[in-house]
């Protein structure tokens, strides 16, 4: 069995974070969802619990992804996970340069590939800072074509 590792911050989870795990689900017989913290991006908007269950609900409808989470190096819950490879999305060409030097230095301490998933244009520019302010900033109601509905429901709830 082929199993890919998805991890990243998903603070929130959106419609180009989606797309990724679709076409994963599509090239691998499991997916693993692992959101973390990343304490390089400050204080998250929600909870690891929070983001796992908005996963969770967002990714219901296919049947080879799990969630995971982790607050260690992504090839260690590579490792554990039994992944044979790490998948990462590609938003814009600036998102490149960053991950392809984390791919260069988990496939040398570790021997994992990462494979990069491109988002198609449709949702290129969907990050979640801009989610997040659209929302925090009364704007929850116009970004729901950019968000999962149980997402779209919980920056509601955030922000009433």
């Amino acid at each position: 069995m082929r199993t890919a590792l998805f991890p990243g911050s998903f603070d929130p989870f959106h419609n180009g974070h989606l797309e990724v795990v679709e076409a994963a689900s599509r090239l691998f017989d499991h997916v693993v969802v692992a959101p973390m913290r990343n304490t390089q991006k400050g204080e998250p908007l929600f909870t690891l619990e929070e983001r796992q269950k908005m996963i969770a609900d967002s990714v219901s409808h296919l049947d080879n992804v799990s969630l995971d989470s982790f607050s260690s190096l992504v090839v260690d819950l590579a490792r554990d996970v039994g992944a044979d490879v790490i998948v990462k999305g590609l938003r814009v060409a600036s998102d490149a340069e960053s991950e392809l030097q984390q791919a260069q230095m988990n496939k040398k301490v570790s021997g994992i590939e990462t494979l990069f998933i491109p988002c198609s244009s449709e949702y290129s520019f969907i990050a979640s800072k801009y989610v997040r302010d659209f929302a925090r900033f009364g704007g929850a109601d116009r970004i729901g074509s950019t968000v999962p509905g149980p997402v779209l429901d919980m920056l509601k709830l955030k922000f009433a």
